[in-house]
């Protein structure tokens, strides 16, 4: 038999001829479009008990349409030994059958070309055999091996998962492996039968397996028409928690089995969930059942697959013992999202991956309506939007972001577009629409678009087009509008404005103008391009009418780009103040006149601070700390205004306000002058640390959710700036820990101080402390716990001991999943005294660490954030610009994250020379 190993550097011939194979001459980075597959049946039988050889076989069957006369198949596959003599090419249609002369590849696009022996011709229908096998491999995509522990036998247990998204279909089994190639998939599992084996659809049926002892055939029911990335299918051991929610699909969750008593949550939550979105699109869920599945190595956070949805264990198991309400929100968070992509991203897909933001925006924005829905006493809602919109203030502040919808020609650029502009940015401009159509025409419009669109494909062009005629039959926006139009300028071009509000006291208007915002302040006004449909949205110090988020004016553009300014009348007078952009509801800044900005600090330190929304007092913050820092407004103003903070007791103020200072005091805190900032954020902070009675417990006392979220960031923010008695109650908690006679059972630590808890005893404490919690990270069965110790270990101000924890990182034991390695690195890199033994760990191994996490790099990317953070000085800039360079090959595929990181480091360099001391010296006048 000649067997072919297509890799994904080439395509070399099995032992009988020992040649490379010919190389493709089609090199266009899209599939032909000669043909289309009408349907797969694919037979994959898994061998999982020889943990040296844990490897399938399998035959995929494709029924392929022919819409044009072509000579030749070409499909996608990768890393796939492919017994090629064993190919057959059969007409469906009675007519003489085909075959296949002769084989070539592309290794850049993952083509594998058959050229046929006659021309196929328009109107056939072919099957199409091809057997092929290849190894379970340890890369986190494709088909791929899992594993744990069996807490009683303490041996390995070994499962197989799947991760296709976004083009690694292919390395499971010879496909069409592009989004708008949706068919219908039959799946047939092979297996021992002590395992069970799960997929998108129901099992049909079970039967023995003639080929192996003791192995059963599970074949499931035909799917409906999907694209290949959201194709799934697992044999495992796991145990399932079946969901009772009457009226709805069959609902499982499923775990390793000594963890399925951290699954009550995720199937409680999960139909709820589904049920809401079922109501806001007025479409069934379409398929007869859907299994959740928390995988122990997981390179995503979760991933959609129709009917077979896969997580992360952090983000479906809870444990009401050991999970933090933070830990629990985001499982919800997260289960929300994934359900949400059933009907976005699942049955409507984009046609192609440059509209993935279709996918991720929706479901990260609709999930927080999900949330919101389920738990409102959460107020997640806020939260979320704040989180999207303060995320984007930074990431979209660069000029080396891009935009929402762009241009994807490699496979490398997807895995790119998976990041906060695809998620939150589309997130945030989709949450502006609602607003400003508002409710009815909203949700009219997106059930329009997905009834439309349900088992097909769509570009965004298509979405506007269902919006607009909702908006026109409500009388949300004027005829003369179109949501194109307006939405075309958040998503075509890169960034997001900053609105100058100069008032006119004596006339009672105001003069608007808009120009992009950006970090880096070496690039001239005159360069900053760009303009922005903006619904503006406003209230006065007389109206404070801060529920009404629909626009009273429009800031137009020319059909060329050209800025419109804009002039609001009848403001009040010179005494009152006027707020724009109510409850954060559109993605821009807003600089006023130094007048406007007094009266705000007025009303926000002496008067009915209160009145103002929650979310407009975030905004005033952010808005401040962030024009001081680009020097667009003097820091005199935004310290000023930090000042009412001695007032606020809500969470998302305070929120606002640390998110800023973090950045600036990473910079500070290398200088002469951090005494002075230290002292500042010990006043600052004293006065909300004993009002929520520092780090004793006394959440059991505290009915409003978001008070927990405060609490505990209050008391993280006390402890690292040594205020009161916080190290000291730190300290006291984890001794007790320390002296139970069965700590990994009970822990005295309240459940949402832990990881202030175990920093800031790890910070202070010895290498005794140190072994303690590493002791706990090994024994633990909670991945969300496993993951608060991973971090909290890296706060230690040993410089040995950090080293050390570096290295056992990467080495080859697996303590610390591949998954995981990030927050370690992360947690020594933030680390002042860590920063620069993790830098030149990762200078020093970057060739090494690139092999380690190859061919995910989107997680190596993550190490870089750090290091883009705390450089500040011209020559570190310099050095790590240099060492960029001169790395190119063990630094492929993250070519987006380290122009960012670079830049963000040069912003860095130029505050310190251009803010530093005017910094300091309004912070020694404030003490």
């Amino acid at each position: 038999m000649q067997l072919i190993l297509l890799l994904a550097v080439g395509l070399v011939l099995g032992q009988s001829a020992q040649t490379l194979a010919s190389e493709a001459k089609y090199n266009y980075f899209r599939l032909p479009t000669a043909l289309r597959p009408q349907k797969y049946d694919l037979k994959v039988t898994t061998h999982l008990d020889n943990p040296k050889d844990l490897r399938f076989e399998a035959t995929v069957k494709i029924l392929i349409e022919v819409l044009e006369n072509t000579k030749n198949i070409t499909l996608h596959a990768k890393n796939l030994t492919i017994a090629e003599d064993d190919i057959t090419l059969k007409d469906t249609q009675g007519k003489q059958d085909n075959c296949v002369q002769s084989t070539e590849i592309n290794s850049h696009h993952n083509f594998y070309v058959l050229n046929t022996c006659q021309e196929l011709e328009a109107g056939s229908v072919y099957e199409l055999t091809i057997p092929f096998a290849s190894e379970l491999n340890n890369q986190l995509e494709g088909y791929y091996k899992s594993s744990y522990k069996d807490p009683l036998t303490k041996r390995m247990r070994w499962l197989s998962i799947t991760q296709f998204e976004p083009a690694s279909a292919r390395a499971a089994f010879p496909c069409f492996d592009e989004p708008n190639y949706k068919a219908p998939f039959v799946v047939t599992l092979g297996y021992h039968k002590n395992y069970t084996g799960l997929s998108n659809m129901p099992v049909k049926k079970i039967t023995p397996n003639d080929q192996f002892p003791d192995y059963v055939w599970c074949e499931f029911e035909e799917s409906v028409p999907m694209s290949t990335y959201l194709l799934a299918y697992s044999v495992n051991d796991f145990s399932h928690k079946p969901s009772t929610l009457p009226g709805s699909a069959l609902f499982r969750t499923w775990a390793r089995p000594n963890a399925i008593d951290q699954c009550d949550y995720a199937a409680e939550f999960g139909p709820k969930v589904l049920q809401y979105y079922e109501q806001l699109f007025g479409i069934k869920f379409p398929l007869p059942k859907i299994d959740q599945i928390a995988v122990p190595d997981f390179s995503a956070g979760a991933m959609e697959n129709w009917g077979l949805v896969t997580y992360r264990e952090i983000a479906l198991l809870y444990s009401a013992s050991y999970s933090s309400l933070a830990d629990k929100q985001r499982v919800a968070s997260v289960v929300a999202h994934e359900l949400a992509h059933q009907w976005f991203g699942n049955l409507v897909t984009m046609k192609w991956w440059t509209d993935l933001w279709l996918n991720e925006g929706f479901a990260t924005y609709v999930a927080s309506l999900g949330v919101e829905n389920i738990n409102p006493e959460w107020r997640s809602m806020e939260q979320e939007s704040l989180g999207s919109v303060q995320t984007i203030f930074r990431k979209d502040a660069l000029e080396s972001s891009h935009p929402i919808s762009r241009p994807i020609e490699e496979v490398a650029e997807i895995s790119e577009s998976f990041d906060q502009i695809s998620y939150q940015k589309g997130s945030t401009v989709l949450r502006m629409m609602h607003m400003f159509l508002g409710e009815e025409s909203f949700r009219f419009g997106l059930q329009q678009y997905l009834q439309k669109y349900s088992y097909k494909n769509a570009e965004q062009d298509n979405l506007w087009e269902s919006l607009t005629q909702a908006a026109h039959k409500y009388r949300a926006l004027p005829k003369s509008y179109d949501i194109k139009t307006i939405m075309d300028s958040w998503t075509l071009q890169t960034g997001y404005p900053v609105i100058n509000v100069t008032r006119d006291y004596e006339s009672n208007s105001a003069k608007l103008t808009q120009e992009r915002y950006l970090l880096n302040t070496q690039i001239a006004r005159a360069q900053r391009h760009g303009c922005w449909w903006i619904p503006l949205s406003y209230t006065t110090q007389g109206e404070q009418d801060f529920n009404n988020t629909a626009p009273k004016a429009w800031m137009e553009c020319g059909k060329e780009g050209e800025i419109y300014p804009k002039t609001i009348q009848d403001l009040p007078g010179q005494d009152e103040w006027v707020i724009f952009n109510t409850q954060l509801s559109t993605l821009y800044k807003v600089n006023y006149d130094e007048r406007n900005w007094k009266l705000l600090i007025e009303t926000l330190t002496t008067g009915e601070f209160q009145r103002i929304h929650v979310l407009n007092r975030a905004q005033l913050i952010d808005d401040a700390l962030y024009l001081a820092w680009t020097g667009d407004q003097n820091y005199e103003i935004a310290m000023r205004l930090l000042e009412y903070l001695q007032r606020e007791r809500e969470y998302l103020p305070w929120k606002s306000a640390f998110e800023n200072l973090k950045r600036v005091g990473r910079i500070v805190r290398q200088t002469p002058n951090f005494e002075y900032f230290k002292r500042y954020m010990q006043k600052l902070i004293t006065p909300i640390y004993l009002h929520l009675s520092g780090l004793n417990d006394t959440f059991s006392a505290i009915p409003e959710q978001d008070q927990v979220l405060l609490k505990t960031m209050v008391g993280n923010w006390a402890c690292q700036y040594d205020v009161e008695d916080c190290v000291a109650v730190a300290r006291k908690y984890y001794r007790q820990w320390q002296e139970e006679e069965k700590p990994d059972e009970k822990n005295p630590v309240p459940l949402n101080l832990r990881s202030i808890v175990y920093c800031t005893s790890i910070k202070h404490g010895n290498d005794a402390d140190w072994q303690f919690l590493w002791a706990r990270y090994v024994n633990s069965n909670v991945a969300a716990e496993k993951r608060t110790i991973l971090t909290s270990l890296g706060c230690s101000r040993e410089v040995w001991v950090l080293q050390r924890y570096l290295e056992m990182t990467y080495d080859s034991k697996d303590t610390i999943r591949k998954q995981d390695s990030m927050w370690a690195f992360q947690a020594v890199a933030f680390n002042e005294v860590g920063f620069h033994l993790a830098k030149n760990y990762f200078m020093d191994n970057v060739e090494a660490i690139y092999k380690f996490y190859h061919p995910i790099t989107k997680d190596m990317s993550r190490l870089l954030l750090p290091f883009s953070e705390q450089v500040i000085n011209q020559s570190d800039f310099d050095k790590f610009r240099n060492f960029v360079t001169l790395n190119r090959a063990s630094l492929k595929g993250l070519e987006q994250a380290l122009q960012q990181t670079l830049e963000t480091m040069l912003t860095n360099v130029q505050w310190k020379e251009r803010n530093y001391i005017q910094l300091s010296r309004s912070i020694q006048e404030l003490l």
